[in-house]
C-alpha cells in the first residue's frame, strides 16, 4: 500500500483489525512488573449488599486469587485500591458529585459505603503489600502509586479488578502515559455493563495495553 493511496476501507480494516487482534510489542519480565488490584472492596463485590456491586467480580475473584497467588509465590509485588472517603471528599474532581453513576435518587443511606478497608476477603492483603486510598478512578491520581513503582523498580503493570471501563481502564491509560508497560486482564477485569467489556479492551488494546487472559498472564509469570 503506498504513501497517498489509503481509502476509506483501508483505514477501517487497519483500525479494526488493530481493535480486534492487535497486540503491543513491547517485551515484558515477571522481575519487573507489579500487580495492581484495582477496588475488589465489599462495595463492589460483596453480593446484595450496595448498588454498586459487579457481579463479575465477585464471579473473577476466584481468577485474580490464582494471579495474586503466582505473583506472591514468585516474588512480584502486589499493591491494592481502594475507593475511599479520603480527606473528607475534598480531594476528588468537583463535578463528580453530580454524575449519574452516583445514584443520588436511590432511597438508602450509603454513609457506610467506601469508609474504611474492605478488600473483599478471598483477595485480603498479608502483611507488606500496600493499599492506596484513592480518591477518584485512576489509581494514580493524587496517590503515591508511580513513586511507587519506581522505588520498586518496575516498568510494567499487570491490572485486575473492576470498573474495566471505568477504575481499571483510567488506570491503564495513566499507566501508558507514565511510562508503565500495561498488562490488562481480559477475564480478571469486570463491569456492570457486560455489553461494555470487549468496548473496553479494544479501545485498551489498540492503543494502551497488552490485553491478555488470566491464563497468558500466568504462563508468563510462570516463565
Amino acid at each position: 500500500m503506498q504513501t497517498g493511496k489509503f481509502s476509506e476501507d483501508d483505514i477501517k480494516k487497519l483500525a479494526r483489525s488493530a481493535y480486534e487482534e492487535g497486540s503491543a510489542g513491547f517485551e515484558i519480565f515477571p522481575e519487573r512488573t507489579a500487580l495492581l488490584i484495582i477496588d475488589m472492596q465489599d462495595e463492589f463485590v460483596k453480593p446484595h449488599w450496595t448498588p454498586y456491586w459487579i457481579p463479575e467480580a465477585t464471579r473473577q475473584a476466584p481468577l485474580i486469587k490464582k494471579v495474586l497467588n503466582i505473583c506472591r509465590d514468585k516474588g512480584v509485588p502486589v499493591i491494592y485500591t481502594l475507593f475511599s472517603r479520603t480527606n473528607y471528599f475534598l480531594d476528588r474532581p468537583y463535578s463528580g458529585r453530580f454524575m449519574s453513576n452516583r445514584y443520588a435518587d436511590l432511597d438508602i443511606d450509603q454513609k457506610e459505603f467506601y469508609n474504611g478497608e474492605k478488600i473483599w476477603h478471598e483477595l485480603a492483603p498479608e502483611p507488606g503489600e500496600v493499599v492506596i486510598h484513592k480518591p477518584s478512578y485512576g489509581a494514580f491520581y493524587d496517590t503515591p502509586l508511580q513513586t511507587i513503582l519506581r522505588n520498586l523498580d518496575k516498568d510494567t503493570v499487570i491490572i485486575a479488578g473492576t470498573l474495566t471501563n471505568y477504575c481499571c481502564g483510567l488506570t491503564a491509560r495513566q499507566a501508558y502515559e507514565r511510562g508503565f508497560k500495561v498488562i490488562f486482564g481480559s477475564d480478571i477485569n469486570s463491569t456492570d455493563d457486560p455489553g461494555m467489556q470487549e468496548h473496553e479492551l479494544k479501545i485498551l488494546r489498540r492503543g494502551f495495553a497488552k490485553v491478555m487472559s488470566s491464563g497468558e498472564i500466568l504462563k508468563f509469570l510462570n516463565g
